[in-house]
């Protein structure tokens, strides 16, 4: 005789786990976590390529920017060697024995926060190449006050014309941070100039030669004048101008991402539904060429935003964190129609956090459907292809990433991205698919390709705030 509790327990209908086996499934498409918006791409207008390059002619330019200093460290402490001081205007003209014998009087020199390097109205003696830390360059205001004119960072060099001139100091420069500069006594340059005064005069020539450039034939951004004639009275006669432009203008060749997929035939014939497994793999692949391309347009060596800013156009936080003081002085580098910042999400919160801090909370903007936030009614367009990086070099934990501002079109002089539409095999524009076979394994070969790159019209048209903390939390009480 059976058990009435048994009895009660025992199964009566049947089991779900065994109804499972005769029902089908309601499956998702491969996901993929590396999948960002690309707000960039969508972005930045494109232009086509017809030949693969692209030449920007610009006006001649008879100034340029002087690039940060590299230097390396030997035995924990920086050198410079004599190719970077090259690039240098004072010692463009110093032959390469001679740079040599200068470059190993530098000295190592260490400042702490808060203490001058440079005090204004003092005799100029030294020249500071810095590589490490961040300073502050101001003056005495007209009436009393202390006068912001630039922040340095590792790289930045001042001090120079004290090296052949004995005049007093125009401005002070004081260390926002605990610094190392390599640093050069004026005497020790001087007694090596004894032995060859024709190369002291040409020195002193190059930077008089620069100075008058600057004064009378160039305009504020390096180019060269195109002469006008105003006020005219008279019958006084005019001065006849021209328009030169460069000889040898920047091109711009179209880069390239291709990857080689191989998909065994079995699997595209046997196991292709409910879903096209040739079509799954190659949308991930695509996807995953498409966020290198991001990447690549930032982060490129030759052409990415952040190694073609001049630089000219980057700036320093003062404290860290990036500030709103430091989001309008960087609008006031790219005021010609700034089109939107673009920021690694970390950075966005960042100075949002600063935003909380002084109680201007930016407000939002809506874009393709989704909200961003603004600052004086540009776009932070988040981008996670901007990298934080540890602070190298610094005491302490810190992390840093750079928050770019830019200016977009062609008609505006601004940012382009470049690619070539129609060609052969196209999947969308400048991506193609091109069918390889099957080989000998019964793999089947894609090879997709796409074709692509940037180009920067006008040197203003991107500015790059530099070094921004992001790591910076406020303690409310």
């Amino acid at each position: 005789m059976s058990d009435p509790e048994s009895q009660q327990h025992a199964q009566q209908s049947l089991d779900v786990r065994t109804a499972r086996q005769l029902a089908t499934t309601t499956k998702t498409v491969p996901q993929m976590v590396g999948i960002t918006p690309r707000w960039f791409l969508k972005l930045l207008p494109w232009v086509n390529v017809e030949a693969g390059t692209y030449r920007v002619n610009r006006l001649k330019v008879l100034l340029r920017d002087v690039p940060r200093l590299r230097f390396d460290i030997v035995n924990g402490k920086p050198v410079i060697g004599r190719e970077q001081l090259k690039t240098i205007p004072l010692f463009s003209v110093v032959d390469d024995a001679i740079l040599d014998a200068i470059a190993s009087q530098f000295e190592v020199i260490e400042f702490h926060r808060g203490e001058n390097v440079i005090k204004e109205g003092t005799p100029g003696d030294n020249f500071y190449i810095l590589t490490a830390g961040k300073v502050e360059i101001w003056a005495q205001g007209l009436y009393g006050q202390k006068v912001h004119i630039k922040i340095l960072a590792e790289g930045d060099f001042f001090g120079e014309i004290a090296l052949l001139e004995d005049t007093p100091r125009n401005a002070s420069v004081e260390a926002l941070a605990d610094c190392t500069c390599l640093t050069l006594d004026s005497k020790k340059l001087k007694a090596l100039l004894k032995k060859s005064s024709p190369l002291r005069e040409m020195m002193e020539s190059t930077i008089r030669e620069r100075k008058e450039t600057r004064a009378r034939l160039v305009n504020q951004h390096g180019e060269k004048e195109i002469a006008l004639n105003t006020d005219l009275e008279g019958e006084r006669e005019l001065a006849p101008t021209y328009v030169d432009y460069e000889s040898t203008p920047v091109e711009y060749s179209l880069s390239i991402i291709q990857a080689l997929l191989k998909i065994h035939t079995r699997v595209s014939d046997i196991y292709n539904y409910p879903m096209n497994q040739i079509n799954e793999q190659m949308r991930l692949v695509v996807e995953r060429i498409k966020e290198q391309q991001e990447w690549e347009l930032i982060n490129n060596p030759k052409f990415g935003l952040i190694n073609a800013a001049a630089p000219s156009m980057r700036l320093q936080t003062r404290c860290g964190p990036p500030t709103p003081d430091d989001m309008d002085e960087l609008i006031s580098k790219v005021w010609k129609q700034p089109a939107f910042f673009l920021a690694h999400p970390r950075a966005i919160a960042a100075f949002g956090r600063e935003c909380t801090r002084r109680g201007v909370p930016p407000a939002i903007l809506e874009i393709l459907g989704s909200p961003f936030l603004t600052w004086r009614g540009i776009p932070l367009v988040p981008c996670d292809k901007l990298q934080v990086k540890p602070r190298e070099g610094q005491k302490g934990a810190s992390f840093s990433s750079n928050i770019i501002l830019l200016r977009v079109g062609e008609q505006t002089q601004g940012v382009v991205g470049l690619h070539q539409a129609n060609i052969p095999n196209e999947k969308s524009p400048s991506l193609s698919v091109h069918y390889m076979g099957v080989d000998n394994k019964s793999l089947a070969q894609y090879l997709i390709t796409l074709y692509f790159s940037l180009a920067m019209l006008a040197d203003d048209a991107v500015g790059v705030l530099e070094n921004v903390e992001v790591t910076h939390y406020h303690e409310y009480k």
